[in-house]
């Protein structure tokens, strides 16, 4: 008989982390999984360890690819699933699982019939586990058989792997990871949101990201690079124009959901990076935001409140030195008022 769950781990020259990441998939209560690890062309140590795996866990198997990045693993692994399987889920190699996760989500879905189930997320450091931030807002509270639509904040559930998934929905969806990108979990995860019947959100935590330390940090965490700035732009615009391409009406009233988060809360998260920025992040970010900016139009940016409109305006008009001065002093601003809560 297929297990019930088919768990994707891609691997990449992660050899300092991935034993924790398998052991932590292999010890959950939850038993009744294979574990489909894609090798993307890893030049460490890291498919050794994964051999080491599949030969002593006949629920864990290896398959070999040459690098294609994140996103081609993940659907690599997609593919090679066992076809009986009833649910799915992602790994990043680097991070680790708590060993109730899936026993949590399995029987929720079981209980409810929602098409996934996705939970809170902890931040883990050498020095310990943390609040993962991202994450805090969406995940407050336990709410079952809910929509993006009953918790907008559920749009900011962008990452793959917190979640579980019914296969069956996961197949009709059919969403397969960008390839040859970063941050190529949006495009994915936030259709998903928008296709369920519902979905089922748990307050309790299911995943521990890895805060990568010690100058072995990954591409995502390098706050000012440009692949990263454009790429993460790009994941914006492959999820409005999967929202533009559904012919249902409901998925306009979706798109302007999804752009005013976008205004009011993902891109000024970069508004933060332009003072530290080089040349060439102050280019590429007047470059993209511009570009997504214009596509959502004027009209969005004049509903805005006034400093944040201001912020957009200048971005607009190439004047992104004098954007980086007024991000400098809400930076004063912000930590003086910090400074002053803590007193």
């Amino acid at each position: 008989m297929a297990p019930r769950l088919s768990v994707v781990v891609p691997v990449y020259n992660v050899e300092r982390y991935l034993a924790a990441c398998l052991e932590s998939i292999a010890a959950q209560a939850f038993a009744d999984l294979e574990c489909v690890m894609v090798d993307d062309g890893s030049t460490d140590a890291s498919a050794a360890v994964a051999e080491e795996y599949a030969a002593r866990d006949p629920r864990f198997r290896l398959v070999r690819q040459r690098n294609q990045g994140l996103g081609a693993a993940r659907n690599a692994g997609v593919r090679h699933l066992d076809p009986g399987t009833e649910y799915l889920a992602f790994v990043d190699s680097d991070d680790v699982v708590p060993p109730h996760a899936y026993r949590l989500m399995v029987d929720t879905l079981d209980g409810t019939g929602s098409d996934f189930a996705t939970g809170n997320v902890l931040r883990l450091r050498s020095t310990g586990l943390g609040p993962s931030y991202v994450h805090q807002r969406p995940f407050a509270e336990t709410r079952l058989r809910t929509h993006v639509s009953e918790l907008p904040s559920l749009v900011t559930d962008r990452t793959a792997w917190n979640k579980v998934y019914r296969r069956s929905f996961y197949d009709a969806a059919g969403l397969d990871y960008p390839e040859g990108m970063l941050y190529e979990d949006a495009p994915v995860s936030v259709p998903h949101h928008f296709l369920a019947k519902s979905v089922d959100v748990l307050s309790e935590p299911v995943y521990h990201w890895r805060v990568r330390e010690d100058g072995d940090r990954s591409i995502t965490q390098r706050r000012t690079d440009p692949r990263g700035l454009a790429d993460r732009i790009r994941s914006i615009e492959l999820v409005r124009g999967w929202l533009l391409d559904r012919p249902e009406p409901v998925f306009r009233e979706h798109l302007r959901a999804y752009d005013h988060n976008t205004l009011v809360e993902e891109v000024p998260m970069f508004f933060w990076t332009v003072p530290d920025g080089d040349r060439a992040y102050r280019y590429a970010y007047h470059r993209h935001v511009t570009r997504l900016v214009s596509a959502i139009g004027d009209d969005r940016i004049d509903a805005l409140p006034p400093f944040l409109r201001l912020k957009y305006r200048l971005t607009v008009a190439g004047r992104v030195h004098t954007l980086a001065n007024v991000q400098r002093l809400h930076r004063r601003v912000r930590n003086t008022r910090k400074a002053l809560r803590r007193k």
